[in-house]
């Protein structure tokens, strides 16, 4: 392996192998950058609209908003910085091995060394090539790397239950998975939620829903994202008959998140499913939330519903409880009175797995998480021993964010992108 240099604080140290010519990071070094004319236009509409609302650069946990707190305009590489950061992009790196280069900085005195320091690099000419320049991979099979250096794996929408087995696999160190469901979810806050998973180190989630140009946007930034329709069709036997009259999109939400467990229970995986109304203090925020004498486990007033995987547990989730689960909604759907909690996967589940004999934890949410509610009442910090904070699915979202951000938990800005870069060691 060859080791290069390393990222930034707390960042892992660059590496990569020494047959790899190219690959993609996130960070960029405004010196030597080839940038083409599209990218470079959609950097300086961005750069003028957020000089004119007077936005700063700032991005915390990373050494170049020092540099513009000292420097101010004088340079524009936090500008560009935070501008990939943003937008979730990232620049195609060299790597030609014996500190060979295409642009050569030769590092004078001036603004940036007191003294001469000498080039960088060698310059790649045609005496020193001993490889093809003009041999290129497609993206997919290039490495790819966020700020921290850690690898990021782009574009898994899962499509099939064998695509699911696969990225299930790749969570092996995990014996838990989270199924975040963006359902109804609103974008800002869906975005909130994952700068926190960042902040805490959370990565043994997967997303789902319908797709759309968010989910795939989710996805091209690295995020597992579950396509609820095609993966739906890709069930041998699958149909909707009898729940035509219905809400057919919630019959289908419905379905969709009782086979992922299904297929997380014979992969051998314990499963959480999760809305969006919710938000970790800790990295083991759910571990309190399950008892280990339940294989199911159900909150009272959100989706919040955890299954184990055990040998009884499998034997009870199979096609027959997932169809009556769905039974069961749509019987509440056509019901003059229909109450919104018929919309929760978790209470239908709950009740679906009581009327199968099952034995079924119920969680109150109060015992481990503070709720935030539409009366002010100054919270400003956490009570003692609280892992979590959620609020109800009704609640307006420009007051769920006000009362997230006396909590100091609202942490995305203007462009619904996480305001500080945390690396965590790999």
């Amino acid at each position: 392996m060859i080791r290069l240099l390393r990222t930034g604080k707390h960042g892992n140290k660059m590496q990569v192998g020494s047959g790899t010519r190219l690959f993609l990071y996130q960070l960029v070094g405004t010196w030597g950058q080839l940038l083409f004319p599209k990218p470079w236009k959609e950097f300086r509409v961005w750069y003028d609209t957020h000089k004119a609302k007077s936005i700063k650069p700032i991005l915390q946990g990373m050494v170049t908003t020092g540099w513009y707190k000292k420097m101010g305009e004088r340079i524009w590489t936090p500008w560009f910085i935070k501008f990939i950061h943003s937008r979730g992009y990232f620049n195609i790196y060299t790597n030609f091995l014996r500190e060979r280069a295409l642009s050569v900085s030769h590092r004078d005195a001036g603004v940036n060394y007191g003294k001469t320091a000498g080039p960088d690099s060698f310059l790649l000419d045609e005496r020193s090539l001993d490889f093809n320049l003009l041999e290129m991979q497609p993206l997919s099979n290039l490495k790819w790397y966020d700020f921290c250096f850690r690898e990021v794996l782009p574009g898994r929408v899962i499509k099939s239950f064998d695509e699911l087995g696969s990225v299930l696999y790749s969570m092996q160190k995990q014996k838990t998975v989270l199924l975040v469901s963006l359902f109804r979810a609103s974008e800002t806050h869906t975005r909130n939620l994952l700068c926190h998973f960042e902040r805490l180190d959370i990565r043994n989630y997967i997303l789902l829903g319908f797709e759309s140009h968010f989910v795939l946007d989710l996805a091209r930034r690295g995020h597992p994202v579950i396509s609820a329709d095609q993966l739906l069709n890709s069930i041998r036997g699958y149909k909707l008959m009898g729940f035509q009259g219905s809400d057919v999109v919630l019959i289908k939400e419905i379905l969709v998140k009782a086979y992922i467990i299904k297929k997380c229970l014979d992969s051998g995986y314990n499963s959480w499913v999760m809305d969006t109304n919710m938000l970790p203090v800790n990295g083991d925020a759910f571990l309190d939330a399950s008892d280990p004498s339940y294989d199911f486990s159900a909150a009272k007033d959100s989706e919040l519903l955890f299954v184990r995987s055990s040998f009884t547990a499998a034997e009870i989730w199979v096609d027959d409880l997932i169809y009556k689960v769905a039974t069961m909604a749509n019987s509440l759907m056509d019901r003059d009175s229909f109450p919104s909690r018929s919309r929760n996967f978790g209470y239908l589940a709950a009740k679906s797995l009581e009327q199968k004999g099952a034995r079924i934890k119920r969680i109150d949410e109060l015992s481990f998480g503070q709720k935030i509610g539409t009366s002010y009442t100054n919270q400003t910090s956490f009570q003692d021993g609280k892992k979590m904070v959620f609020w109800s699915s009704e609640m307006d979202l420009d007051l769920i964010q006000r009362r997230l951000e006396d909590l100091d938990m609202w942490i995305v800005d203007g462009d619904s992108s996480c305001t500080a870069v945390v690396c965590h060691q790999s």
